[in-house]
């Protein structure tokens, strides 16, 4: 018996988007020491999902653990046509200035690790796929970044290797 023959996989150029969100989470990941991220296509769709459930429903809340099937998730809101894939992504990587080493949750210089989640769930050293999407309202645009496998995990160590001066 022979094998079928393998068909070949299309390739698919990643769209300008893509490449920014991608590219804004990699410089992130590269300053803190960790490995760059991939893009995935399945977070993308999974993400797409819930950011055009949020923008239907005009809402601006994490989806529930079992729609997000173990994704680790970075939400984001603004004004339309105001932001870049760079800026928006910018939010998330601001929050390294209250960031500090740790076990996870006591990794935020001011006490609170929701003020540096989102960083964390960026620089998380065993992440290894990212797929963002952007849903838009009338006047809004809804992010939704989705990560594999999830970041944050209580007890779990996060450092970064390079410490960036604090003049």
């Amino acid at each position: 018996m022979t094998a079928a023959p393998v068909q070949p996989q299309a390739f698919r150029y990643p769209s300008p988007d893509e490449r920014d969100f991608l590219t804004a989470h990699n410089l992130a990941r590269v300053e803190a020491g960790a490995t760059p991220l991939v893009w995935s296509e399945q977070l993308e769709r999974d993400a797409l999902d819930w950011a055009e459930h949020l923008a239907a429903s005009d809402r601006y809340d994490h989806a529930p653990p079992a729609r997000r099937k173990g994704q680790g998730e970075n939400l984001w809101r603004g004004p339309r046509d105001r932001w870049s894939p760079w800026e928006m992504v910018g939010f998330f990587v601001e929050e390294k200035r209250h960031f500090r080493d740790g076990d996870f949750p006591d990794v935020s210089r001011t006490g609170q690790w929701s003020d540096v989640g989102h960083y964390t769930q960026v620089i998380w050293p065993q992440t290894r796929e990212v797929g963002c999407a952007i849903a838009r309202t009338r006047s809004d645009e809804v992010l939704v970044c989705r990560y594999w496998p999830a970041g944050n995990i209580w007890g779990a160590r996060v450092e970064t290797s390079k410490q960036v001066s604090r003049r």
